[in-house]
């Protein structure tokens, strides 16, 4: 199906994709980045790094092919704290990747900053699954991205930059929490679109020369951290952000998907798969899709 017509059917994809999360939830599971384990008391704290690359080369190769060098890194930083009926968590996730392809020159192939706060108090005894939150959550990137030759005259277009934009979000609400691996929430939000670069401004649904724009609406979210299978991790969430000025059907939409195949301590697999709808940015929906495999290294973890 292409990527316009699936535009036009969110409610149902999204439907169909927060049912398939539901699924997986109700697998066997083990505590992931999702909520603190019941069981912890004070802090707790893992930081992991991971670097993957790939890299081609030809000469006089009947098949053809372009020569080609690109690598990732990314690192994840989360922690955790409970006391008594308070808990926090937080993570902080970046990621950014380049590849040289000949005759093309360097192109960036990934880029996120993302920091996640969640912060939850029980409404009652260990049977009742129901928790106040708070959430504060900042997205942006490190560097300028491109659509690449698609100027008047071929050139490249400039279309992000660091903090261009930037998105911050803070929601209050009722989560239902019934297992450390899956949650679903519902609330009240606000939402604030930042671009350093006045040029891009109107590209992200602010008036010409803004920097700012403050937006308040109602959030639903649902997450999932659990082991699908032996050494193999699924990480997922679902957002939505539905701005009380507008209709239904411009609701902000963001799903990201994560497998996680770890190969032995230091080597694994992972498939990234986002998608996003944002119509201040475009009317289609946005994919993302990275599979790569690298070194990983666990730099705390305590």
């Amino acid at each position: 199906m292409e990527i316009e017509r699936l535009s036009g059917q969110l409610p149902a994809l999204a439907g169909i994709l927060a049912l398939l999360l539901f699924v997986l939830a109700s697998t066997e599971a083990k505590a992931g980045d999702l909520a603190p384990p019941d069981t912890l008391d004070g802090w707790t704290v893992q930081w992991i790094a991971a670097l993957n690359g790939t890299q081609a080369a030809y000469s006089n190769w009947s098949k053809g092919g372009v020569n080609s060098l690109s690598a990732v890194g990314s690192s994840r930083l989360t922690s955790h704290y409970r006391s008594g009926e308070f808990s926090y968590s937080m993570q902080l996730h970046t990621r950014y990747g380049e590849s040289r392809l000949q005759d093309e020159g360097v192109r960036k192939t990934d880029d996120r900053i993302s920091l996640r706060n969640r912060f939850l108090y029980d409404l009652g005894d260990e049977a009742v699954d129901f928790s106040v939150y708070s959430n504060i959550n900042f997205e942006s990137q490190f560097g300028r991205g491109f659509r690449y030759g698609e100027g008047p005259e071929g050139e490249d277009i400039l279309i992000s930059d660091f903090l261009a934009p930037a998105y911050m979000t803070q929601n209050v609400g009722v989560a239902y929490i019934p297992t450390e691996a899956f949650s679903v929430e519902a609330g009240l939000g606000l939402k604030q679109t930042f671009v350093r670069d006045t040029a891009l401004s109107k590209r992200y649904g602010l008036d010409p020369g803004e920097r700012f724009f403050n937006e308040a609406g109602f959030t639903f979210g649902i997450n999932v951290d659990t082991e699908i299978m032996e050494n193999v991790r699924y990480t997922g969430y679902l957002e939505t952000f539905t701005n009380l000025n507008r209709p239904l059907r411009r609701t902000d939409l963001l799903i990201s998907n994560q497998l996680v195949g770890r190969i032995n301590n230091y080597l694994q697999m992972t498939l990234q798969f986002e998608m996003i709808y944002d119509d201040d940015f475009s009317e289609r929906l946005q994919v993302s899709q990275v599979l790569s495999a690298g070194l990983t290294v666990n730099l705390v973890s305590r």
